[in-house]
């Protein structure tokens, strides 16, 4: 018989090991190799990985590797990469868009084809379970050298009370003064004028409808550039409509151009496995936020619009049932991106932070939107106020608290500044105020946070730089427990996350991480960055820990449709170890911005073979759609998910909107 030592024995002795080859290693850099390895074998370690978890990369093969900018968890357990262009300005010009759905259980892909430039659009969770992605991207930003072509915005003015007119892409206008000629880049409708009679006289009254189009140079150079106001004359007009229609324009020159935003909106059908076309939005929007409200309709806020501007407070609403948009009758401006959150009575609670576009003093401020009466309750207290752009919010588990976090963020633009603070705030204070949570691992932009079914908050990457930049990426993790404010570090990520990535809950407890589009790969800032394209996975520590974790199933077949304040069984043949039962949102995470995150703590009985469950009555806190139920024992090991499908509640309400433009 062969002496076979014993698991323990043959651990310590790798250890011991490892350390005396480093001890006899002389160079700096064999030391750094035999340090390296050590370091693997210490997180590979069973003791290790139940105390801080552990990362393992997925197996992409490469004709499904993309630049994921959004993902969303879909009720069929697979999830939505979409990366559109992926910030690839070449992917753009060829009109190569890219969708992939994925199968975290099969580790399968599927290339999904993709109707438009999805790169920066809004998405969120709809209904009936498909997802809903709106806006994304008309045109490419060009920097001040880069712009060849002198170009601007065109108000194109109609005087006619009786007709509306088109006026194609290609157009010329035409300067009656400066004799400079641009050409329309889009097509752009001009509404009729409008007729009003005078309240006094009684005469009827004319009004100029207006219309915005981009306009650029018929030629290159910069004496085609334009450095006053100009009204133009409109190629190919006739007769009165020479008079009646006309273009003005302020400063045509070779300043930066922004991203421009499209109309397109699209429902992404996870059985059938496409995108279907909605209607159109009233505004286009890039980088705009999308936020199911309690009814299942959708809003619609921010965005860069048609010519690069932010869209001026002009905010819409989404019905899942016509598939058609209508504007809020009163506008309210917000940044691009910014985290609006649906919280009590049908309110928004506006976290501060947001990502990318908008002035630095307006829209900035967190607060209560009510969107019955676009009253706007501010909420003072939060500390670095000024570096809110790139943070993180999250409502603090479980959400019938009402608390959320507001972690890390920078400055606007292409600050250096970043913030270590966390800020939490509790709406259901009479006077809520945000105070600070324990500080993050460092200062970040662009940190990542996901609710764990244990009713705790990870944390992970982010950058001390905007971009990354300076090699300013963190690689550092943690876990944050709300019941008694604290953290705890745990396993480090495996690559750097800054722009354009992101984290989501799955179904099975563990959580997915993408993206990451650094502006250099050196501290010196020398060399362009590479986006990543690598998906990393993190099992938390409750899923290394000993024992077995609790199991959870539907009772009978097929889908599982729970009413609010209705109760649904579950089969779990350790109903005796279950402490809290969840109802988790499928996630749907973008530019730092997950506004639907969220884990409902539900009421429970344990039965004979499982528990029964009851649902809250608030429509508020439980928007319909397709919704995971988890178990949690008294260790905080969760079950593998189960799906039911919320419908709509009868006592949701629904805001008032208006067909027209406001």
């Amino acid at each position: 018989m062969k002496f076979r030592p014993s698991r323990r024995t043959r651990r310590t002795a790798i250890g011991a090991t490892v350390v005396l080859v480093i001890a006899g290693f002389n160079g700096p850099a064999l030391y750094g190799i035999a340090s390296e390895k050590y370091h693997d074998y210490k997180i590979n370690q069973p003791e290790y990985k139940a105390a801080n978890g552990h990362w393992k990369t997925v197996d992409v093969p490469e004709k499904y590797r993309i630049n994921t900018i959004h993902a969303a968890l879909l009720h069929t357990g697979k999830v939505l990469l979409v990366a559109g262009s992926g910030n690839d300005a070449k992917q753009f010009k060829a009109k190569t868009f890219r969708t992939v759905l994925w199968d975290p259980v099969k580790n399968t892909f599927k290339n999904i084809p993709t109707p438009n430039d999805l790169f920066c659009a809004g998405h969120t969770q709809l209904p009936d379970g498909k997802l809903l992605v709106a806006g994304g991207t008309r045109r490419y930003e060009k920097l001040g050298g880069d712009v060849k072509k002198a170009g601007g915005l065109m108000i194109v003015h109609n005087e006619n009370p009786d007709r509306a007119k088109t006026i194609k892409a290609g157009t010329h206008f035409t300067g009656r003064h400066n004799g400079k000629t641009f050409e329309a880049k889009d097509s752009v409708l001009v509404p009729r004028a409008k007729k009003r009679p005078d309240p006094v006289t009684g005469q009827v009254k004319v009004t100029a409808s207006v219309a915005r189009v981009y306009v650029e140079a018929a030629k290159r150079g910069k004496r085609y550039q334009t450095g006053t106001e100009d009204n133009y004359r409109v190629s190919g007009l006739r007769g009165a409509e020479r008079k009646n229609i006309y273009g003005i324009a302020q400063k045509l020159s070779f300043d930066k151009k922004d991203f421009q935003g499209i109309k397109d909106s699209y429902e992404f059908d996870p059985v059938a496995e496409r995108y279907i076309k909605t209607d159109f939005m009233h505004e286009a929007r890039w980088y705009p936020t999308l936020t199911t409200l309690e009814d299942g309709k959708v809003l619609s806020v921010s965005g860069l619009d048609d010519i690069g501007q932010v869209v001026p407070g002009k905010n819409e609403i989404y019905d899942p049932r016509t598939k058609k948009w209508e504007y809020l009758p009163r506008k309210r401006f917000f940044p691009t991106y910014p985290a609006l959150h649906l919280t009590d009575d049908n309110k928004i609670f506006y976290s501060g932070a947001n990502a990318g576009y908008g002035p630095a003093d307006k829209g900035r401020t967190p607060g209560l939107w009510d969107l019955e009466t676009n009253g706007f309750r501010k909420i003072p207290g939060m500390s670095d106020p000024d570096k809110l752009e790139t943070a993180m919010s999250v409502p603090l588990p479980p959400t019938q608290s009402r608390k959320f976090m507001v972690l890390g963020g920078g400055g606007v633009g292409e600050s250096k500044k970043a913030s270590e603070k966390t800020r939490i705030v509790d709406l259901k204070e009479p006077a809520p105020s945000f105070h600070d949570g324990p500080d993050l691992y460092a200062k970040a932009r662009y940190p990542s946070s996901v609710i764990l079914p244990n009713d705790k908050v990870l944390t992970t990457n982010g950058s001390g730089d905007y971009r990354g930049r300076s090699d300013s990426n963190i690689l550092k993790a943690e876990i944050y427990n709300p019941a008694d404010d604290t953290k705890k570090p745990v396993a480090d990520p495996l690559v750097g996350r800054n722009y354009h990535s992101g984290a989501m809950l799955l179904p099975d407890g563990r959580v997915m991480t993408f993206g990451s589009d650094s502006l250099f790969s050196d501290k010196a800032n020398t060399k362009p960055g590479k986006f990543e394209q690598q998906i990393d996975i993190y099992t938390p520590p409750y899923l290394h820990t000993k024992g077995k974790r609790p199991e959870l199933a539907n009772t009978g077949g097929g889908e599982k449709t729970v009413r609010l304040g209705g109760t649904a069984s579950f089969r779990s043949k350790d109903a005796g170890s279950i402490e809290k039962m969840r109802l988790i949102r499928p996630s749907s995470f973008t530019h730092v911005t997950n506004v639907e995150q969220s884990s409902v703590a539900l009421k429970f009985k344990k039965t004979a073979d499982g528990v029964t469950v009851k649902l809250p009555e608030d429509p508020s806190l439980v928007p319909p759609g397709w919704w995971m139920v988890t178990a949690v024992d008294g260790k905080g090991k969760p079950s593998k998910s189960v799906w039911i499908k919320v419908p709509r509640s009868a006592t949701a309400k629904s805001p008032t909107t208006t067909p027209l433009s406001p």
